[in-house]
This record gives C-alpha cells, sequence and structure tokens, in this order.
C-alpha cells in the first residue's frame, strides 16, 4: 500500500478529516473530531491504528514484526501496522475500518447522529 493509496481510502469514509497536529511529518486522519490512523508522511514505514487489545494481541503473534504495539500510543489499544509487504494490503484496509468503527462506537450520541447524515449525503 502507498501513502495516496491510504490517505484516498481514509478520506473516503464519513466524517473523515486530515490534520497534521504533530508537525508537518505525521499525518493524522480523525472521525469526528477523534483520531483513528496516524503514519509518517515523508517515511511511510508504518500506520497507528486503533484495534481491539486481544485482536492486537492476536495479530501481533500472526504477522510478528509486521504488526507491533503502536509505536508513540497506548501499546494495549493501538498497532503499528507496517508497510513493507508484511501484512496485505485487504487486511490493512481491513484494520483501518477497525479502527475507524472503534472509534464511532465511543462517539457520543449527538456526534454520531451528524455522521448519520454525513453518510447519508454521500
Amino acid at each position: 500500500m502507498h501513502i495516496e493509496e491510504f490517505r484516498d481510502y481514509c478520506l473516503a469514509k464519513p466524517g473523515t478529516t486530515e490534520h497534521t497536529p504533530f508537525g508537518p511529518d505525521t499525518l493524522v486522519f480523525k472521525v469526528m473530531g477523534k483520531m483513528y490512523a496516524l503514519t509518517g508522511i515523508e517515511s511511510f514505514e508504518f500506520i497507528n491504528l486503533k484495534c481491539d487489545p486481544e485482536y492486537a494481541i492476536e495479530l501481533r503473534e500472526k504477522f510478528d514484526g509486521s504488526i507491533r504495539p503502536g509505536y508513540h500510543m497506548n501499546k494495549h489499544q493501538w498497532n503499528s501496522v507496517y508497510t513493507d509487504g508484511g501484512v496485505p494490503d485487504d487486511l490493512i484496509r481491513q484494520l483501518i475500518d477497525d479502527s475507524y468503527n472503534l472509534i464511532v462506537e465511543k462517539l457520543p450520541k449527538k456526534s454520531k447522529e451528524e455522521l448519520i447524515q454525513l453518510s447519508n449525503e454521500h
């Protein structure tokens, strides 16, 4: 997966915006203001994604070295998914979806309602 494909995939999700709150080298994607994915812009080596804690451990064991505890993140809930070819692109897209959905599930009711409206406009 290339950074352009990653960026396009994230931006196609309802309510998604992109930001650089950690400086010009880190691209962050948020849904309704809550972060669900981030990566380096110049060096697209890995993507940090939120993950169910039990599934995160399972993925780290299955993709040893290609999926690791989230770099500079809560290691219990975030994984760093390396883009070196060790993880199939289809799985990366699924993990992006999972991260997005985990954040959406925790949104306040009002934000969820706004997101539904945005989804219907797409």
